[in-house]
């Protein structure tokens, strides 16, 4: 794209018609639609099953993908003063910490596409997100689990007769329906909406177990302080990952370096394969047996778990879905493109999915037609950088060999200039893709033929 657009273009715009929208889910993707939304005019309500929204996860990052749509809703401020700022990503072999490349950061991602990168916390992005949701005047209802969807004609008195959706709701163990002009899905990986919707489409929704699971350690500067090599890498604003066979760690500073954020991925087999739980933990003795032999920054590092182990999340892949769209309820975030973690964009992708619905809505006033333009924008790209984070496992945990060898020499070249680097997430030819790529900006100037394609595509599925 040619024209620059300034980010008050973006954050002036207004809804052509405001609606009813219900958004389901009060994670992070749920609570930036939510808060994009109702910036944008909408009337909203988020839905959270939990009786409360409480601090969960760990650390995650905000690539310029991302940073540049929170800056246009005004959160992006709030949101860098909880946020650490890496100055490069150090890559790393598993066994004697040999450093095959570094890619420096800053100031060089800010300069090149025109937002930040930073790394953040979970629970800090979350509070910030719903604190600005709940300021803008968004409704949240917690205690509030969906449980169907409905397609019901509504008599409005006040016009003529007009589609709405409807919910189930079950709240304190009473069921009642609720219904809004827009339902907004983005309830995570085990979507109850993307399950009623693949039940009506005939459609088999399973998550494909990878064989990976990963363990995500928080651990504060007082439990490393006495550890000088750990302390000295809480101080630096560096990533670190390790690479080894059929596994790879990654680490960084949160909170002002006050916290040290490790997240350990392996292979697993059994049972534990099927889990799609976020809230199992592991016994630290089953961490460390895992990695013996890794290096002794590694060891150091798993050392420090404390007693109670650590959080372990079973990793899924999520094939394609033949649609997002069913009617006036469309699929958001985890729940239509649930992402391995390997490089880094699940989150990201949920906030592109909140800054395209809104200005989908500022560019016409049907409903089909932006929820339509909306899909056209993003399931395709999604797609794509979902596949890029399963072929990044891939090669992150190639057992030691030739295979490991010739990636381990690309990562060298690349480091001085030469070629493209084979860890997905430090090569410039696919962060460019990932990170330059302004959904926003393109589903205002591409309203036109976007929106006829994008409804030729719509009635080809229907």
């Amino acid at each position: 794209m040619n024209e620059t657009y300034t980010d008050s273009a973006f954050s002036e715009r207004r809804a052509l018609t405001p609606y009813s929208i219900i958004v389901i889910g009060a994670g992070i993707g749920g609570l930036a639609i939510g808060l994009c939304m109702r910036k944008t005019g909408h009337d909203v309500v988020i839905l959270e099953k939990r009786q409360e929204i409480t601090e969960v996860g760990a650390g995650i990052q905000i690539p310029p993908n991302a940073s540049r749509i929170l800056r246009r809703f005004g959160v992006l401020e709030e949101v860098m003063k909880h946020a650490t700022v890496l100055e490069r990503n150090s890559l790393r072999r598993w066994q004697d910490d040999e450093e095959l490349g570094s890619v420096p950061l800053v100031p060089h991602v800010e300069e090149s596409y025109g937002a930040p990168l930073a790394v953040i916390h979970r629970a800090d992005l979350q509070r910030t997100l719903l604190e600005a949701a709940i300021g803008c005047g968004c409704k949240i209802l917690e205690d509030h689990e969906v449980l169907d969807i409905d397609k019901v004609r509504h008599f409005d008195y006040f016009s003529s007769l007009a589609n709405v959706e409807r919910i189930l709701v079950r709240r304190h163990g009473v069921k009642t329906w609720m219904s809004a002009d827009v339902v907004l899905a983005a309830d995570g990986m085990n979507s109850i909406v993307r399950k009623r919707m693949a039940m009506a489409n005939g459609h088999d929704d399973q998550l494909l177990p990878t064989g990976e699971l990963a363990y995500r350690i928080l651990l504060p500067r007082k439990t490393i302080e006495h550890d000088r090599a750990a302390m000295d890498l809480l101080g630096k604003n560096q990533g670190i990952r390790y690479m080894g066979p059929n596994g790879h760690i990654m680490a960084y500073p949160l909170r002002n370096n006050t916290l040290y954020n490790v997240v350990l991925v392996r292979r697993t087999e059994g049972e534990k394969m099927q889990r799609t739980t976020w809230t199992t933990r592991a016994k630290k003795e089953d961490i460390i047996e895992h990695h013996r032999g890794w290096c002794p920054m590694v060891q150091a590092l798993i050392s420090h778990v404390p007693k109670s182990g650590a959080l372990e999340t079973p990793m899924n892949n999520m094939p394609p879905l033949p649609t997002w769209v069913q009617g006036q309820i469309a699929l958001a975030g985890d729940a239509c493109h649930y992402m391995l973690p390997y490089v880094a964009q699940g989150a990201a992708n949920a906030l592109e999915d909140a800054g395209t619905l809104a200005m989908a809505f500022t560019c016409t006033d049907r409903i089909d037609l932006a929820l339509a333009l909306y899909q056209f924008i993003r399931k395709a790209r999604s797609e794509w950088i979902q596949a890029s984070a399963t072929s990044n496992g891939h090669t992150l945990h190639l057992p030691d060999g030739d295979e490991q060898r010739r990636r381990d020499e690309s990562i060298r070249a690349a480091s001085r200039g030469d070629g493209a680097n084979p860890d997905q997430w430090n090569d410039k030819k696919t962060r460019d893709f990932m990170w330059r790529v302004d959904v926003m900006a393109e589903t205002i100037k591409g309203f036109g033929v976007l929106a006829e394609e994008a409804e030729l595509e719509n009635i080809g599925m229907s």
